[in-house]
């Protein structure tokens, strides 16, 4: 069943606008009396009949839950930027996967330094690829795309989160003890192609964030992010 958002809560009607109006007539095709899922900005998952398709498609709500594709953890993923379209693979598989937001961070190593201009595009860009990932997958929420920033920044920031792990290639302590008190909101740091280097963990740690590992083998970027996603989601009860 095709999957929306709302931009507001939802009562017994609502009017689906823009270029989800347009996906649902002109890509998917729909006609009045089927059926669509439409998530309010509750995280209530709304069963709709659409009822109408001019300018706007306008929709009735048969029947509300709350939504239960959430995790249960919350984790921010500070992803270091990657060049290509790698930074596309990582957020749509992130958000797949349950991120909650990603934030893009600068390091000493990025061979990918947009200007200004550049990254104001590339995070519009960024946000549409979350959104078609929260569509797909289902989420109950898109999580958000945040301005780039420095690693000074992003460490100062994941100091408000109860847990804070960098994934370093030279070792760490293993995930599953780190998550063993079931910390409620985490942040992750990921380095881009070349990693971190050692004055940059040291900053990190000196923040509060602690080293680990995601085993013996070398992960590229775009891999990384994924795999401690996943071990986070199973560790803490999110896969089952």
């Amino acid at each position: 069943m095709a999957w929306f958002f709302a931009d507001s809560n939802v009562t017994d009607k609502y009017s689906i606008t823009g270029e989800d109006a347009q996906h649902i007539k002109k890509s998917l095709r729909m006609r009045e009396g089927e059926k669509l899922s439409l998530v309010s900005c509750d995280k209530t998952e709304h069963l709709c009949e659409i009822v109408s398709l001019g300018e706007n498609v306008e929709v009735r709500v048969l029947s509300s839950k709350p939504c239960e594709q959430e995790p249960t953890v919350k984790v921010t993923l500070y992803q270091g930027l990657t060049k290509g379209d790698k930074m596309d693979f990582i957020i749509q598989k992130a958000v797949e996967l349950g991120v909650t937001e990603i934030v893009p961070i600068l390091t000493s190593r990025c061979i990918s330094r947009p200007d200004e201009k550049s990254i104001k595009k590339k995070t519009l860009r960024f946000q549409k690829i979350a959104l078609g990932a929260a569509q797909q997958s289902r989420r109950g929420i898109v999580p958000e795309i945040r301005p780039l920033l420095t690693l000074k920044e992003a460490a100062e920031k994941a100091k408000e989160d109860d847990l804070s792990i960098v994934f370093y290639e030279c070792g760490g302590e293993k995930l599953s003890t780190l998550l063993s008190e079931s910390p409620k909101n985490i942040s992750i740091f990921i380095g881009s192609e070349g990693g971190f280097e050692e004055s940059e963990i040291e900053a990190l740690k000196s923040q509060g964030t602690v080293t680990a590992t995601l085993g013996k083998r070398i992960l590229r970027a775009e891999t990384a992010p994924l795999a401690a996603l996943s071990a986070i989601m199973f560790f803490t009860n999110n896969m089952e």
